[in-house]
């Protein structure tokens, strides 16, 4: 068996901490996004323009990106009854 190291071997409060600092490292005035949203909605779409159309496969067919949501739904709620 191997032994435990990192973050497996931490508490989950010391890990919660941890990740805490990561978000606490950046200056406020350089997390934009959080306090603009139309900054966000902006970035959103450049980053959505930037790919192609004939690769927007969720924007061009409706049932594909309604299975997969439903597939990752499915995942996200099996996922819950496990760790319960």
């Amino acid at each position: 068996m191997k032994s435990k190291r990192g973050f497996a071997s931490m508490t989950p409060d010391r890990v919660r901490e941890i990740a805490s600092q990561g978000g606490k490292s950046v200056p406020s005035s350089k997390r934009s996004f959080s306090y603009n949203r139309e900054l966000a909605v902006a970035a959103g779409r450049k980053g959505g323009a930037a790919v192609k159309p004939e690769n927007r496969s969720f924007t061009q067919d409706r049932a594909f990106a309604a299975k997969c949501g439903r597939k990752g739904g499915l995942i996200s709620k099996r996922t819950k009854e496990v760790s319960s």
